[in-house]
């Protein structure tokens, strides 16, 4: 875990220059914060992606703060902001909770855009339960892209999880039903559905989605049991819009932030816990087997401070 924290540290490097260095230099020195001053910390947060409403929460705080008398001293004003994100990101700090006694075997359906991680967040999350002896399926729904399937299975045999999967373009709910059907008859614990992050055909994607989850719930009531998202921390703001168009389709039910290491844009996570009410569940900083980790707020804002 230490080495964890240690990496976390090191990934959200350029998001601290970015961030807290400037907060740093805005205060340096003063010994009132004036009106201009707010102005410039205002200017400060947007760019750090923490998004319009976090950053419009937090400069009222401060204000707030200010007419109280509580922030008259700068320093404090560094120490009160790093609070409120921190008190932000507990709420969205819920580690997935699963009992296998009660519901087996429990589905992941893993969604989100081309390009943001999904196949190696599968990987190293089902490297986490199968080095728990969990016995994994993963079903390989995004069958419009041929290299996805191939990663996916080269995944899958390095975690040692069983493979579902289809001739190229055939129909993802098909897919979602075999891997469903297979998961029971070979009692397996854990289950992971792959889907495509963009069709290429007339179909819709959230219609497609819709759809698999239809199946997934019919053929497993109670399934998916988690509706996972997956985001890429370097596409800042654009997260968020991900975040809401997935949300209104399908109902995702955790997040899992991709590629904080070697982004500026990290404070977005403050913004995507804010604006979606979301749980994030697993925050990623780098390519390696144990990169992928349970979201820890404390830990979060100790490395990004």
């Amino acid at each position: 875990m230490f080495g964890f924290i240690e990496k976390l540290k090191k990934g959200l490097t350029k998001t601290h220059q970015g961030f807290v260095e400037k907060i740093d230099r805005l205060l340096l020195g003063k010994k009132t914060i004036d009106p201009g001053l707010l102005e410039e910390l205002e200017a400060i947060l947007y760019e750090a992606d923490l998004g319009v409403k976090t950053t419009t929460r937090l400069i009222e705080e401060v204000s707030r703060g200010l007419n109280r008398g509580d922030l008259k001293d700068p320093e404090r004003v560094k120490e009160f902001i790093k609070e409120e994100i921190l008190c932000i990101l507990k709420s969205g700090e819920k580690p997935l909770i699963i009992d296998f006694s009660q519901t087996k075997p429990f589905v992941f359906l893993v969604v989100g855009v081309n390009g943001v991680g999904k196949t190696t967040t599968i990987g190293k999350i089902a490297h986490t339960y199968s080095s728990q002896g969990k016995k994994i399926l993963i079903g390989a729904a995004d069958t419009f892209r041929a290299a996805a399937v191939e990663q996916l299975e080269i995944w899958a045999k390095r975690v040692g999880a069983d493979f579902i999967k289809q001739s190229m373009g055939s129909d993802p709910s098909a897919v979602a039903f075999d891997t469903i059907h297979a998961a029971r008859s070979r009692g397996m614990d854990l289950v992971f559905i792959d889907t495509a992050g963009r069709l290429h055909t007339k179909v819709n994607l959230m219609e497609e989605l819709r759809k698999i989850k239809r199946i997934v719930s019919r053929e497993h009531p109670g399934a998916p049991h988690e509706i996972l998202l997956v985001l890429d921390a370097t596409t800042g703001q654009n997260a968020i819009s991900q975040a809401k168009l997935f949300h209104e389709a399908i109902g995702v039910t955790g997040i899992a932030l991709t590629k904080l290491d070697g982004t500026a844009k990290g404070g977005i996570i403050i913004g995507i816990t804010e604006e979606m009410k979301i749980p994030i569940r697993y925050i990623g900083v780098g390519e390696g087997l144990d990169d992928l980790k349970e979201f820890n707020a404390t830990e979060f804002v100790q490395a990004l401070f």
